[in-house]
């Protein structure tokens, strides 16, 4: 997160930034302290106090002074046999998914090249492409966020795409979209010579995985994190694919990316799987709750979630007029709950807010907030 920065246009140092940085804004992050914080789709709850001291033991025990060795080989062995990788594949390690769509865009940085993906969705995908001076296409969605199939058959065929990303489910709409559609893109994507990325970010909270298709093809990659597994804040992301795409990608990988306090907490994350999947049947169940709540309030469209976030746009007469998402994003905001306003992001998003599924307490105060703030 930056700090607010008087422009000092008379420095003579800014010319040595591109204009196209200086044209943009960083990635914000809202100041969540002293609210209920269901804006950034994180797993809410936090480790045992036995965990917590089992963890700390194993931290406070490694070699911070030498450089990450083996134990990140450690690692993605252990990746591996949790996502049930197919033979044949290899994968990479990432400072979460964020570095790894980065190190795709330099890698693939061909003169002329294209990354192409649905949109609204991740805002990842246009930024790395972009920093990296690659073109980025987006096709919009339906009016209902599902993949317009005509749009994108012909996006591939007429920019003939280094990357497609396809959220599998997406965001900030929650959804998971249909898999003919999505294999006609692979088809026509592969056709041109061109990769595919699956970005399952959201797979804890999905009713599906496309990991059991990926060994057809020879030119889809399978991006996840353990972010939204329950490790948000130790950044760990990876990239499964056949292995001699995996190679080349691993060459413009940092060395030492993944610090052994990310390794070991990821290691040790996996050994107790069961108590974050057992989180994560908690939260589909609150999901559902929520979902069926939402959906009485009068001014409410919500929409289907597959994901730990729900999409709703807010309906009807703003008192006033303008912007009827933010002004109830504001409302519930000073009554102590913080979401994402979404409505700036993309035209069909237009008075749409997300919102986290939190703990139980978390969504009613979500409820109670959300109902005095229409």
């Amino acid at each position: 997160m930056t700090s607010p920065v008087s422009v000092d246009a008379s420095n003579p140092a800014l010319q040595r930034f591109r204009a196209d940085v200086k044209s943009m804004h960083a990635y914000a992050v809202q100041d969540a302290r002293g609210m209920v914080k269901l804006d950034a789709m994180e797993n809410p709850f936090s480790l045992s106090p036995a965990l917590q001291g089992e963890l700390g033991a194993r931290l406070g025990a490694l070699a911070i002074n030498r450089y990450p060795g083996a134990r990140g080989v450690d690692l993605q062995c252990a990746l591996a046999a949790h996502a049930c990788m197919p033979e044949g594949f290899a994968l990479m390690l990432g400072n979460g998914s964020d570095e790894l769509i980065s190190l795709l865009a330099l890698a693939c940085d061909l003169p002329g090249a294209t990354v192409l993906a649905p949109v609204p969705g991740f805002v990842m995908y246009a930024m790395s492409a972009q920093l990296q001076g690659l073109r980025f296409v987006g096709v919009p969605l339906t009016a209902d966020f599902e993949l317009d199939e005509v749009a994108m058959l012909e996006a591939i065929a007429r920019e003939k795409p280094a990357i497609v990303y396809i959220a599998y489910p997406n965001n900030p709409t929650a959804n998971l979209w249909d898999d003919g559609i999505i294999e006609k893109i692979i088809e026509a994507q592969g056709a041109g010579g061109g990769l595919v990325v699956m970005d399952e970010a959201y797979q804890p909270f999905a009713g599906k995985s496309y990991l059991d298709r990926i060994a057809k093809h020879r030119h889809v990659l399978l991006m996840r994190t353990l972010s939204k597994f329950g490790l948000a804040g130790v950044r760990l992301g990876y990239l499964m694919g056949p292995a001699a795409l995996i190679a080349e990608i691993d060459k413009v990988r940092p060395p030492y990316n993944i610090s052994v306090l990310n390794c070991e907490c990821a290691l040790f994350a996996l050994e107790h799987a069961k108590v974050f999947e057992a989180q994560a049947a908690t939260i589909r169940a609150e999901r559902t709750k929520l979902l069926a709540a939402l959906a009485t309030l009068p001014g409410v469209t919500v929409w289907p979630s597959d994901a730990n976030m729900i999409l709703v746009r807010i309906d009807g007469a703003e008192q006033g007029g303008g912007d009827r998402a933010g002004k109830t994003f504001d409302r519930m905001k000073a009554h102590g709950v913080l979401v994402k306003n979404v409505s700036k992001m993309h035209p069909l998003l237009a008075n749409c807010l997300r919102l986290t599924v939190g703990t139980a307490d978390e969504n009613a105060q979500m409820l109670v907030a959300i109902r005095k703030s229409l």
